[in-house]
């Protein structure tokens, strides 16, 4: 369950979010892409919890599992 994840249409241009605060989801998933560790995160920004960064990885995990599926043939 990803009971941490928010989506506000008037917060942040309705990105998800982490539980209703103005850190996206996508800002949590770029640091750890680019090597942060959950310690130098936390000393950055107190206020993200381990079970925040579980969920944010769970949510872009399950993103990147969608399938397009094209409306037509290319020509």
């Amino acid at each position: 369950m990803l009971d941490r994840i928010t989506v506000e249409p008037g917060k942040m241009d309705g990105r998800p979010c982490i539980r209703g605060l103005r850190f996206t989801v996508a800002q949590l998933v770029r640091l750890v892409a680019a090597g942060w560790t959950l310690e130098q995160i936390q000393a950055e920004f107190p206020f993200v919890e381990a079970e925040d960064l579980r969920q944010a990885l769970l949510y872009a995990a399950s993103a990147a599992e969608v399938t397009m599926v094209p409306l037509r043939e290319p020509a």
